[in-house]
Parts: C-alpha cells; structure tokens; sequence
C-alpha cells in the first residue's frame, strides 16, 4: 500500500507500509522523536503482531486480512484538555464510513470502540504529546476488521462476517482516510458542539438501563453523555445520582 490517496488534501500523501511490525503506533511515535514527520503520514502493515488497544489489551488480528494503520497529525490548536475531541472525530469518522457499507446496527461504544450491533468491529488507541497544555503531536492507531472469518473472542466480528463479502483493504483505507480528513478538519474549524453532539447520538446503549462495573461494585443506570473532558457521565440507581468514569474506572456488563 506504498501510495498517495489522491482524493485527500494531506491526510496520506506520505504512506509507509511495513510488512510485519510490533505495532504501528510505536512506529509512528518513535518516527516523530527521531526525526519528526510531516502531518497526514500514515503508518499500515499487513501484520502487527503486538498491537495495543485501550487498557493495555492486544488487538487480535489475523496477517492481511484487516485494516491496520496509524496516522500521524499535529493538533497545536487543541488544549491539553480538549484532547477528547481527536476521540470523538476518529470515532465518527469511522461510523460515517462504516455506515456507508452497514447502514444498521452501527453504534460507537465509549471511548471509541466501533460496535455493529453487540459485537466489536474496531477499536482505536490514541496517544499524544503535550507541550505547553498544547497537543505537540497525536499519534491515532486503528484497527478495523475486515477478511477475517473467526476470532477467539466471540464479541468480535468483521466486515466479512457481516456482510458475506471480502473487501480490498487498499480502496477501504482510502476511503476511510477521506472521512478521517473531513471530521478532522470540521474540528480545526472549530465545530466542536457540533461534533460532540453526533458524537453523542451515535454512543453505543445511551439512555439505556444497563449493568455496569467499577472496581468490586456492580450497579445499574443509564449513559446520560460525557464531561468536557471525555468522562463517562452515568446516571446511578436507585437514586439517580450522577457518577463520572474514566477509561479504566468503568466496565460494560450484559
């Protein structure tokens, strides 16, 4: 995939293609502490055998068969404690692509998971570099599944499973650097609400009574939105009382 996407204005006209690599969001982040690179650049390999998702989890990925890439940008126009907002648009991003290919059943699972229906369909791992409370540089890695046929976790599923069809990973990534560009560029200008209340309608079980955990203590309630930073915003039972989680501090039960 050593190519420039021509239908973008900057997202991926710098294109390395690793055949096999520990994971492209470590390639990407030491390619920026080395020797710096151009906003835009995409990282994708056919094979990253130890690919991070949040919380520390690997990605489960079969050689060939899924999207696997990171893609570097340089968000100086975002303080340190908007950094939720590259979440939202690379959430979105995805949705909007993915609903072109699965009009039902999309949803986006807080933070940035990508469910069709009740099964995983992607995942994204963002880190950042901060300087002076300003994002110096964002690193966004995703995973989308998509010609694999089986997986050891029964949550997940791929494109091909979903649709009964194989796809060319090349004109996905694509397509999907197309809309990754769109929704960044809306953030730069500045459409923040905007993007925030997609967002928002798009979040995966919102204003559904659900089981959640959060340390030892299991309870009921209801995802009511997010803080200005991104936290998880739940309304408890029984006493509708309004608790705030982060990445690591809350888990979805059936």
């Amino acid at each position: 995939m050593d190519k420039i996407f021509a239908q973008t204005l900057f997202l991926g006209k710098n294109v390395i293609n690793l055949s096999k690599c520990h994971s492209t969001n470590t390639y990407a982040t030491e390619l920026l502490s080395q020797k710096g690179a151009m906003e835009g650049t995409v990282v994708t390999t056919e094979h990253q055998i130890a690919g991070r998702g949040q919380r520390g989890n690997s990605w489960e990925a079969d050689a060939g068969k899924n999207l696997t890439f990171s893609l570097i940008l340089k968000p100086s126009f975002l303080h340190v404690q908007e950094q939720f907002y590259l979440t939202i648009i690379t959430s979105l991003a995805i949705y909007d692509f993915l609903t072109d290919l699965l009009p039902d059943g999309m949803a986006i699972k807080w933070p940035n998971d990508i469910y069709h229906f009740q099964k995983k369909l992607g995942g994204v791992l963002i880190e950042n570099s901060l300087k002076n409370n300003i994002l110096e540089w964002s690193v966004l890695g995703i995973g989308l599944n998509v010609n694999q046929s089986s997986f050891e976790n029964e949550k997940a599923t791929s494109l091909l499973l979903a649709t009964g069809k194989e796809f060319v990973l090349e004109a996905l990534l694509g397509n999907l650097l197309v809309n990754l560009e769109k929704r960044y560029l809306r953030l730069k200008a500045g459409m923040r609400q905007e993007l925030r209340k997609e967002y928002l309608e798009h979040l995966y079980r919102i204003g559904e009574l659900h089981s959640f955990r959060s340390g030892s203590e299991v309870f009921q309630g209801k995802i009511i939105g997010i803080d200005k930073v991104g936290h998880l915003a739940i309304c408890t039972l029984p006493n509708d009382e309004v608790h705030y989680f982060g990445i690591k501090e809350i888990e979805f039960l059936n």
